[in-house]
């Protein structure tokens, strides 16, 4: 493609959000360290962290162009060796990485820092996309399913080995892609059943979750009785079950319910309802299983790592100086800031670095008090236009392999969006992994221009494809 033909050929909307975003980080990083003063000279000022995110940020956008002037089917040839480089440098950062915050995953170089896991994304997404988009591949056949989630599965337990969980749980993101591609709706409908379930078992007691899953049960069995007053008497049970449990009665509650819903479920299969009653008592084998198996798995953790799921699960119940001070810290920050904010470089607990990890994990915090409801909802804002923008490029795509491509970005950036922010709030577990193109870090800035830069290549080459 000819120089002047990049400019007519790039989605600039896509391009200026992601301007917008960069511009935003770069700011409230500055803020960050504003309070303590800035060097006068431009190599002091440089050997700051928001001189060296400065840098970052011009070599980001310098690769931003480069890439334009890759040919755009140069990614889907070298998919699968783009994905092997980007595993085997997750492989060789175990031995010879440093270790940072108790994790082995950044290279050093001089003063800066590289983290594979970032680059990772990008290998495991332009690879899951080239094997959905090779002919034969179909989401209605098995072996084609449990290769696509292998594709993910392999970089997620390497960053496992590193460790670093958060890293990790961000590529669950691409079950978007695989969502999109065809993949089994039940399947994402019985994975979120059981991922609330293990998350309701890692810090209530098994027996009480039971109960309520045993009323549930008897709930759908009385559904299916035409007279509907038999409702009423479930929910005299569920009253009288919540009594016995302040009572500390929990067991003779559950026996109660058992006792009840085996003559229920004996009735209903005397009326011809095998299939129902068999799949509710399966369901709740299962479900028992895997509530008592998370409580089981989270009392053998170490005091440390149960502090950090309660922080998220029940935070009333942790220390606030200690366990649960970074949340603490960042909801106050982003209370405090009210409708408007304080103002730029104005925030008191911004300024006096109240709380940790505030340019990178909890940069959230800062926008909410010096910007104020406003500001971070703008800041939302571009992050829902920057996904709605990809879905839309992803969808006029001609080919399979660019538009897979596509919804694997949009995965990433949402999984990063919604544990990034919500866990500034409380309402995600606090996991440490970086707010795309505003956290400061040169892997995370020029990871996610990576995914995008080439999206918007191939997104120019739509027609010719």
């Amino acid at each position: 493609m000819a120089r002047r033909d990049i400019g007519k050929s790039i989605d600039w909307m896509t391009f200026s959000i992601y301007l917008g975003l960069i511009a935003v980080g770069w700011m409230m990083i500055f803020t960050v360290g504003y309070g303590k003063g800035y060097p006068t000279s431009f190599s002091g000022f440089m050997g700051t962290t928001v001189g060296k995110q400065t840098i970052w940020i011009v070599v980001s956008l310098v690769i931003f162009q480069l890439i334009q002037f890759i040919e755009w089917k140069v990614w889907r040839t070298f998919a699968s060796l783009i994905y092997l480089i980007s595993m085997l440098g997750l492989i060789l950062v175990i031995p010879f990485g440093a270790t940072i915050k108790g994790a082995t995953s950044w290279y050093q170089f001089g003063g800066f820092s590289i983290q594979p896991s970032e680059f990772a994304k990008f290998g495991t997404c332009i690879a899951v996309a080239g094997y959905l988009s090779t002919y034969g591949v179909t989401m209605r056949d098995l072996k084609s399913q449990i290769a696509s989630i292998g594709i993910f599965a392999v970089p997620m337990g390497l960053i496992l080995l590193q460790p670093d969980a958060g890293s990790a749980l961000v590529f669950f993101g691409f079950f978007i892609l695989l969502f999109r591609a065809g993949f089994p709706v039940n399947f994402f409908i019985v994975s979120l059943i059981g991922a609330t379930l293990l998350t309701l078992g890692l810090v209530n007691p098994p027996e009480q979750i039971m109960l309520w899953l045993f009323i549930l049960a008897l709930l759908i069995l009385v559904l299916n009785l035409k007279n509907k007053l038999w409702l009423l008497g479930i929910l005299a049970l569920a009253g009288g079950s919540y009594y016995f449990i302040k009572q500390g009665l929990t067991n003779i509650a559950i026996m109660t319910n058992l006792s009840i819903f085996i003559l229920f479920g004996g009735y209903q299969w005397y009326q011809k309802q095998q299939r129902t009653v068999s799949l509710l008592l399966f369901g709740l084998i299962a479900s028992g299983i895997l509530v008592f198996a998370s409580n089981f798995a989270f009392n053998q953790l170490d005091g440390h790592q149960q502090e950090r799921i309660k922080v998220w699960l029940k935070p009333e119940e942790c220390d606030p100086q200690g366990a649960a001070y970074n949340l603490v810290q960042s909801k106050m920050a982003i209370g405090s800031g009210g409708w408007t904010g304080k103002g730029f470089t104005k925030g008191n607990l911004t300024q006096g670095n109240f709380v940790p990890e505030q340019v990178t994990d909890f940069i959230f915090s800062t926008a909410g008090e010096e910007q104020g409801f406003v500001g971070s909802f703008a800041i939302i804002a571009l992050f829902w236009l920057l996904l709605m923008r990809i879905i839309f490029i992803a969808e006029r795509q001609r080919n399979e392999f660019s538009k897979y491509y596509a919804y694997g970005v949009a995965g990433i950036l949402f999984i990063h969006v919604l544990i990034n922010i919500g866990m500034t709030m409380g309402l995600m577990p606090i996991i440490g992994i970086p707010l795309p193109f505003i956290s400061k870090g040169g892997s995370s800035l020029l990871g996610f221009t990576l995914l995008l830069s080439v999206l918007l290549k191939l997104d120019s080459q739509r027609y010719s494809s």
